[in-house]
């Protein structure tokens, strides 16, 4: 009776599922990623500086809500835990690095392009990092969206030696992503949201506080439209869009996750359309419609 009791005790204490709440967040949070680009190109700061921004106001803005809510979980945390949210913001702060300079030697269209070719990272990496595995219609989803995304670039590949230098930076970025979101969705499996992103976020701003540091790159003195787009960015793209989706990789697959975030190259491209007057083609909203489609065959599979 005594196992009975414990078990019922066990399975009563479990979080709820929040059923449909996991879609709209994800939803929301790309919506809000899709901006980071457009920041990026408004703020006339080096890419470091720009990246310490991003996570180091996240990261002081969250803080005392972690310490607040869950700072007994804080102190709690185990070495391991400790040690894979420290990886996890190293990868976030390389992949913010590498991915922000390649919007200065590259498009628009191609670095964001480039970099969410995340899900492919994640669906060689899920099986051995995270035990997940990538079925075949998320890997059909998987494939549609990313071809939905080259398209979206086709028009705009360059061949220079600066572009191509910024495309790699922008791959790099991405696997740097993949990394991350591997060892988020480890995390956030026992881990709190505040608990997580106070980690990931604290342990990036360090790694990018010590490379600022050690370049002697200067960290105030930028104008007032510098400044805002900082500041725009660490509220919008980081603690409305990073943040939320790292809340949606309690309930989702890292995989779904991943394809997801492939709607930020259309949303990016329509934005630096309407702001910066780059060009909008037919085919580029071909190429968005075929990520639009991968992305619902990827929620009918993980649903």
């Amino acid at each position: 009776m005594s196992g009975k009791r414990e078990q019922a005790k066990l399975m009563t204490s479990q979080e709820p599922t929040p059923g449909w709440k996991p879609y709209a967040v994800l939803a929301c949070s790309v919506l809000a990623v899709s901006t980071g680009a457009i920041f990026a190109r408004v703020a006339d700061a080096p890419p470091m500086i720009i990246a310490l921004y991003r996570v180091g106001l996240a990261f002081l803005a969250l803080t005392p809500f972690a310490w607040r809510g869950g700072g007994r979980e804080l102190k709690s945390l185990t070495r391991r835990d400790v040690a894979l949210g420290l990886a996890a913001g190293l990868f976030l702060a390389a992949h913010f690095v590498t991915w922000i300079q390649s919007l200065e030697l590259t498009s628009v269209a191609n670095s964001v392009v480039l970099v969410n070719t995340i899900p492919l990272w994640v669906g060689l990496m899920a099986p051995l990092v995270a035990r997940e595995r990538i079925g075949r219609t998320m890997a059909w989803s998987i494939a549609i969206s990313v071809l939905g995304s080259f398209i979206i670039c086709a028009e705009d590949v360059r061949l220079s030696s600066t572009h191509l230098r910024g495309d790699l930076l922008a791959v790099a970025g991405a696997v740097c992503a993949a990394c991350y979101l591997l060892i988020g969705r480890t995390l956030r499996r026992r881990l709190s949201l505040l608990t997580y992103v106070t980690l990931c976020y604290g342990s990036s701003a360090v790694v990018l506080g010590l490379l600022v540091s050690a370049t002697s790159t200067p960290v105030l003195g930028y104008s007032w439209k510098t400044m805002a787009a900082l500041v725009g960015m660490a509220v919008v793209s980081q603690i409305m869009g990073h943040t939320a989706y790292n809340w949606a990789l309690r309930w989702l697959s890292t995989g779904f996750v991943a394809v997801c975030l492939l709607g930020e190259p259309a949303l990016a491209t329509a934005w630096a359309y309407l702001l910066f007057d780059e060009s909008l083609t037919l085919v580029q909203l071909i190429g968005a419609a075929l990520v639009l489609w991968g992305i619902y065959i990827a929620a009918r599979a993980e649903r």
